[in-house]
């Protein structure tokens, strides 16, 4: 059986969509809840892929945070394990700065529905065949990174030129949320670090307006999540012997 390990950081950021996916192509899953022990040291050696979750928190901030200085070793050493590795918004600017690239507070917080653009790399990856060239996507975040040096620009909105990259064939950063669903969105609107977040932006973003989008959107976005995830997953039929788990 397939282990696949999964950072998370607060209680209600979750895999969402993709959980029943993994599930149903076998995997067992090992959730690492940084929230709740800050102090893990995950080890890689059982492990056959690993997905870093979203999270209100900056990835700037390790002195509050330390576990982020440990998830960023950690995804050294699944990178030059050759392992599949998913970012997820936080996740994403952890795997970027992980790779050397700058992460920074955005100029425009993206919370709601948003357009995102594939660049001609993105309309040619496999996992983003099937998208249009722009499609309406979930967002919640308030940084932004550039794409590492070594990395594949993917994708990129007006106010975030970061939304997707690859680096090699089997790493993904995605700053956007494939992973949600309705409740989780109706979650994410009620739990108290999100409303103290929509209320200290005095009315820019308005939550009712996110309500009313959502059963628009949210059938459209399930299509796009499953066939994205699933084009992840097949990564692991891919998967090479795990070198030595040193970062190179």
């Amino acid at each position: 059986m397939r282990k696949l390990l999964v950072c998370q950081h607060v209680a209600f950021e979750i895999l969402g969509t993709l959980n029943p996916l993994l599930k149903g192509h076998g995997f067992r899953i090992r959730y690492v809840n940084f929230g709740r022990h800050p102090d893990a040291r995950p080890d890689l050696d059982r492990y056959h892929g690993l997905i870093v979750l979203g999270g209100p928190m900056s990835v700037n901030h390790a002195e509050r945070f330390p576990h982020l200085e440990t998830e960023i070793d950690l995804i050294q050493r699944a990178i030059a394990a050759e392992m599949p590795v998913l970012g997820i918004c936080l996740g994403a600017q952890l795997i970027a700065k992980a790779l050397g690239a700058p992460v920074r507070e955005s100029t425009e917080k993206e919370i709601g529905w948003y357009d995102v653009s594939l660049t001609a790399e993105g309309q040619s990856d496999p996992l983003f065949a099937h998208f249009e060239p722009t499609e309406r996507l979930f967002q919640w975040h308030g940084d932004t990174f550039d794409t590492p040096s070594d990395g594949v620009h993917l994708a990129h909105s007006p106010a975030c030129n970061s939304q997707a990259f690859r680096y090699r064939d089997n790493v993904y950063g995605l700053q956007f949320h494939l992973e949600v669903d309705e409740p989780l969105i109706s979650r994410w609107l009620r739990v108290p670090v999100h409303r103290r977040e929509l209320r200290a932006l005095e009315g820019k973003i308005d939550p009712q307006a996110i309500r009313d989008e959502t059963p628009v959107r949210i059938e459209r976005a399930k299509q796009l999540s499953e066939k994205t995830f699933s084009e992840f997953i097949r990564l692991f039929g891919a998967v090479r012997k795990h070198k030595t788990l040193a970062f190179r």
